[in-house]
């Protein structure tokens, strides 16, 4: 891939999942008002449950086109790559690989936007390491912020939070949303039909946020946090069973060593 032609100031925006850009509708306002450019990447192809990932890519593709997005700065590499849905963590190498050259593409980049390190669902939380590492060896960490999606941080049984940061990530960044852009950011979450079953749980959630809230909060970024569980209860994704955070840690350490062996990069402690 190459993005060197153009000069202009860039804004990445990595997700794991198509529909993942709700938690950050503001910021990619914001960057769009400042005139930069807004390239978007999807890590996995969005096809959970049998969905067409066709269909995903044209329902996130219709949103962003929204904001002024151009189908050329959005990326579907999950697609590309055959990276399934809620299996980020048994692709690693090949998602760093894509990943880090994606980076290395762009010669004017502002900021990094990446799922926060919440322990929601373990395609973020995998992204999210892998972005911080990947940035780490380029310098480039004080460029990523991280932003919240759901989590079960003090949460019992099935509930879960949405769009709100962990303490332990940091000092938030907090943005005003206006109220007319809460309406259409509410409208936009109404635009990915076929996630209709997961947005009869997130849309009440997303709705009380922008009532009670409607702020954009991101977070900075710490190699530190990666090697310690997003939280000390119960992760979400355990809750759901979808993985474990022992398994998640250690196909991250494993690939981490790994890159640090082959390309000789500066020593991380592993993570335990």
């Amino acid at each position: 891939m190459s993005n060197t032609s153009s000069n202009v100031p860039t804004a990445l925006f990595l997700f794991a999942h198509q529909d993942d850009e709700f938690g950050v509708f503001q910021a990619i306002l914001d960057e769009q008002r400042q005139a930069h450019r807004v390239c978007c990447a999807y890590l996995t192809d969005g096809g959970f449950g049998g969905i067409s990932p066709v269909r995903r890519n044209q329902e996130s593709l219709s949103v962003l086109q929204e904001f002024g997005a151009t189908t050329q700065d959005v990326f579907f590499a999950g697609q590309a790559l055959s990276i399934p849905d809620g299996q980020l963590h048994e692709h690693l190498q090949t998602a760093a690989d894509w990943i880090d050259s994606w980076l290395a593409s762009f010669p004017g980049v502002t900021t990094v936007y990446i799922p926060a390190w919440e322990g929601g669902h373990p395609d973020h939380d995998v992204l999210h390491a892998l972005a911080v590492h990947l940035a780490q060896e380029r310098g480039m960490l004080t460029q990523l912020r991280q932003f919240p999606l759901y989590n079960g941080y003090r949460c019992i049984g099935p509930f879960f939070n949405v769009l709100t940061s962990l303490p332990m990530n940091g000092i938030t960044e907090k943005t005003s949303i206006h109220w007319k852009s809460r309406l259409h950011f509410l409208y936009y979450c109404l635009c990915y039909p076929s996630q209709a079953k997961s947005w009869l749980g997130l849309f009440p959630l997303v709705l009380l946020n922008y009532l009670f809230h409607g702020k954009q909060l991101l977070q900075p970024v710490c190699v530190e946090r990666i090697c310690q569980r997003p939280h000390n209860k119960t992760l979400y994704y355990e809750k759901r069973g979808f993985s474990t955070w022992a398994k998640i840690t250690a196909q991250l350490s494993a690939l981490k060593l790994a890159r640090q062996s082959s390309q000789n990069f500066p020593q991380i402690r592993k993570c335990t």
